[in-house]
């Protein structure tokens, strides 16, 4: 038997909360903004910009199961919430559910490993109270205020993640969320093109302290260059609570030792003074140091950090995020690290590193296909070809490359380490399946735009009984 929905809005809370006019009664479950993935019992909100306009598909929201729309025009339907701007709507809903919360909050941004933070943190806390966390990577203008607005008034731990591309843009999204805890998992070159320097990216970071709550903490990579310049901003926004994670002695939680254990790490730390050996099903040093800001994030949230340590064994990594798989081919087995959500420079490095640390089977080798790193500016080209040098360096044996500016990294390789060149992921496919033998591990990374994912599932695809040799199986 199904277990019965709850109740997230009621019309007349949702229409209190958005200053706006239901024209019936109804109960939603869940707030979408998308009919592709509408569930049953939603409120459909129908957002508009330049390109599309969500009052279009009201009609097939209903038939889906939404128990009425958000609209901020005259509509045929009674199932109707009618407010002056739906976007404007939306934010006030996710307000409205803020304020309605006694969740302690936690606000994660970072430029690599927000998503990955926001989902161990999701693990842990949910074996210690009510947990909810906004879904995969909604962490824009809308994806905020959406997923306030479908967090339920009984959690007892929220985790929201914020990102951005320009300056001015956390701000706000902050003040939405208001957060208890502020968790910046590292500060690089990333969205470089729309900022002339490094610093510039830890002050655009440093605006998720704008909405800390009164005695709020703020959890900062303490081996990150820029740790102290987001200690004083957060110092400036009047914060006293300032936790340091990574490997410094400085660190409030420090890395002691890290060993690899068959596609994860044994790791012990100090943990705010507590010596805690524990378990993390992922490989990577990446994974391992934003572990730290994970648990110094459970302890700064009111969570007991021993008992998140301990589920920290079973963290899978997400999806396109270094989950590791055994596909069967006709060649044999190959072991596929599962890298395409997104790249950067610092996060391609640290896919090179985990590929350099798995240890191929049989005559296998090491291979790295790569699709290019977006929005880097008038520096692409020369980001791209050096590359070649952490490849060299980590003893890589086959580089595959796509796209116009990776073209640079291919040119700066050893002869004998360029597997193949394309101006697309879709025609470097054929060269990478052909070029697989037995015991060959390999990477796929690039970011979402070069469409890396690609050739992910057309692997994972050449075997139908395919399935994760690390993270849990």
């Amino acid at each position: 038997m199904m277990a019965e929905q709850r109740t997230l809005w009621t019309s007349s809370e949702a229409a209190l909360a958005t200053s706006g006019e239901a024209a019936s009664d109804w109960s939603a479950s869940g707030v979408s903004i998308d009919t592709r993935t509408l569930q049953k019992g939603d409120l459909f909100v129908a957002l508009h910009g330049p390109n599309f306009d969500g009052h279009n598909f009201i009609d097939e929201a209903l038939a889906k199961g939404a128990v009425a729309a958000l609209v901020d025009r005259q509509v045929t339907t009674e199932k109707a919430l009618r407010v002056d701007d739906t976007m404007s709507g939306l934010e006030a809903l996710g307000r409205a559910s803020r304020a309605r919360s006694a969740a302690s909050i936690i606000a994660v941004t970072g430029s690599v490993g927000k998503t990955g933070s926001k989902e161990a943190l999701k693990l842990v806390l949910s074996e210690q109270g009510e947990t909810y966390a906004s879904a995969g990577s909604q962490n824009n203008h809308w994806g905020v205020p959406l997923s306030l607005s479908r967090m339920s008034g009984q959690a007892e731990f929220g985790i929201f993640e914020i990102g951005m591309n320009h300056p001015g843009e956390i701000n706000p999204l902050s003040r939405m969320v208001r957060p208890n805890v502020a968790l910046i998992t590292t500060v690089e070159a990333v969205h470089s093109e729309f900022f002339d320097t490094d610093e510039a990216i830890a002050d655009a970071k440093a605006e998720i302290f704008a909405g800390l709550t009164p005695g709020g903490a703020a959890v900062l990579n303490r081996d990150n260059r820029h740790f102290l310049r987001l200690y004083a901003a957060a110092r400036a926004k009047g914060i006293d609570r300032i936790i340091g994670f990574g490997t410094w002695d400085e660190a409030d939680f420090r890395l002691l030792d890290a060993v690899s254990d068959n596609g994860g790490t044994i790791i012990r730390a100090n943990l705010g003074g507590a010596l805690l050996t524990y378990r993390l099903a992922i490989a990577g040093h990446h994974w391992v140091v934003n572990s730290l800001g994970v648990l110094a994030a459970v302890a700064a949230a009111g969570g007991n950090v021993s008992d998140a340590a301990e589920f920290l064994g079973d963290m899978e990594a997400p999806t396109g995020r270094g989950r590791f798989h055994l596909i069967h081919t006709g060649a044999g087995e190959v072991t596929l690290i599962d890298e395409s959500y997104n790249a950067s420079p610092v996060s391609m490095r640290a896919a090179i590193e985990v590929l350099a640390q798995t240890v191929p089977s049989g005559q296998g080798r090491r291979i790295a296909v790569l699709g290019e790193m977006l929005e880097l500016g008038s520096g692409a080209a020369q980001i791209h070809a050096n590359l070649a040098e952490v490849l060299v360096r980590e003893g890589i044996d086959l580089v595959f490359t796509a796209g116009r500016d990776m073209a640079y990294l291919s040119d700066a390789l050893p002869p004998a380490m360029r597997g193949g060149h394309a101006n697309n992921t879709g025609l470097l496919l054929p060269m990478v399946v052909e070029a697989l033998s037995a015991g060959d591990v390999i990477v796929v990374k690039g970011s979402a735009g070069s469409k890396t994912g690609i050739i992910v599932e057309a692997l994972l695809g050449l075997d139908a009984h395919s399935k994760r040799t690390v993270n849990g199986d």
